[in-house]
């Protein structure tokens, strides 16, 4: 490791890895780096859930057979590198025999013109963590030398760490962003909730105190407005600090439904032992679509179904409601749309509207996790 050039790579690797915030441009940046000052040619980078689930998050110069449709073979199937980490048995460096994911793009395609057969692989962690794995490869070459392999680790080490890094970066802003709802929840409730709640009083009071009939009807007129406006400040304060959720989806969403004048009817099948960011996302879709049910469907009650299946949990939302053509966007809710299509797309879901005049909506939602 007293090459001066592998100095050079760990030094420009770990200056990319201080101006980084992001995950996936992290590790794309820190692969081409390293690419450009080795001899290797080729890598890729999994990451690797506890479920066991890999997803390709960055590579660079892969093969053409191995770019078809969309990196298929790199994203499907199982190969000796991933079933080792899945194990556990993979603990440093180490030279593939060959690459099973290459072996079957060939047998498939009878072309490889880069000449890529085996490679190398190291697992990316940090002390007991482990998050995926790098794998680098070279035409023509079948193993790597042990000092090729000790700076491949070393780099593995480095990505690790500012992996754990930005986690940890990611948590901390997601306590204070929780801190910030709670602070302005509390700040509307004891201030505008408070004035809106003694408004409907103050105008049932004085439509009480008056026989001119057409004043009592602007207090009740201005009761009404009050009222819904306090309404909508309380499904707000809601949104910002969802009470029940410590007693599970069903709780939340039926209190939800239930402040907004709606009944929910909450069906639940498979174990749901969810992330708490996919619970939050469901829980936080299911308010927009009770919303907008309550806004613009002019229904009185809404249906939810929500299912784990595998590695995957879908939601379905039904209501019964005046419905509207989904492509006519400018006269449909499209902010509360845009922002459950948003919170799918975070989290690499899949989202669908079903809807058209007089026969309801319905909107699902699948997100992996």
């Amino acid at each position: 490791m007293n090459d001066p050039t592998h100095v050079t790579i760990l030094k420009e690797i770990a200056e990319l890895l201080n101006e980084e915030t992001e995950i996936e441009s992290m590790l794309q940046g820190s692969l081409e780096k390293f690419l450009e000052g080795t001899h290797f040619h080729t890598g890729w980078i999994f990451f690797i859930e506890e479920s066991g689930r890999h997803t390709l998050i960055a590579h660079e110069n892969l093969p053409e057979v191995l770019m078809h449709k969309d990196c298929f073979y790199m994203k499907n199937g199982g190969c000796w590198c991933v079933n080792r980490f899945r194990q556990g048995r993979l603990k440093k460096a180490s030279n593939i025999i060959e690459c099973k994911r290459i072996t079957e793009a060939l047998h498939k395609s009878s072309e490889n013109p880069e000449g890529i057969t085996h490679h190398a692989t190291v697992p990316l962690q940090s002390g007991n963590e482990r998050f995926g794995l790098l794998n680098v490869a070279t035409p023509g070459r079948r193993s790597f030398e042990e000092h090729e392999l000790a700076l491949l680790e070393s780099v593995a080490f480095q990505i690790g760490s500012a992996i754990k890094r930005m986690q940890l970066t990611k948590k901390e802003q997601e306590v204070a962003l929780m801190q910030e709802r709670n602070r302005l929840a509390r700040d509307l409730h004891d201030s505008v909730n408070q004035l809106l709640f003694s408004m409907t009083l103050t105008a049932r009071g004085g439509a009480e105190m008056t026989d001119d009939q057409e004043v009592k009807e602007t207090f009740h007129s201005l009761q009404s407005l009050a009222q819904e406006a306090l309404t909508e400040m309380r499904a707000l304060i809601w949104q910002l600090r969802p009470k029940g959720m410590e007693g599970g989806l069903t709780e939340a969403l039926n209190g939800f439904a239930e402040m907004l004048g709606l009944k929910a009817s909450i069906k639940i099948e498979g174990v749901l032992n969810l992330p708490a960011k996919v619970e939050e996302t469901i829980f936080r879709i299911g308010q927009e679509a009770i919303t907008n049910c309550k806004r613009h469907a002019e229904a009185k009650d809404i249906y939810i179904w929500i299912e784990a299946k595998g590695d995957k949990v879908e939601m379905t939302i039904r209501d019964f409601g005046r419905g509207f053509f989904p492509e006519h966007t400018d006269k449909v809710p499209s902010v509360g749309l845009s922002s459950m299509q948003e919170r799918t797309r975070l989290l690499n879901g899949e989202f669908s509207l079903k809807s058209a005049p007089s026969e309801g909506t319905q909107i699902k939602v699948i997100l992996p996790y």
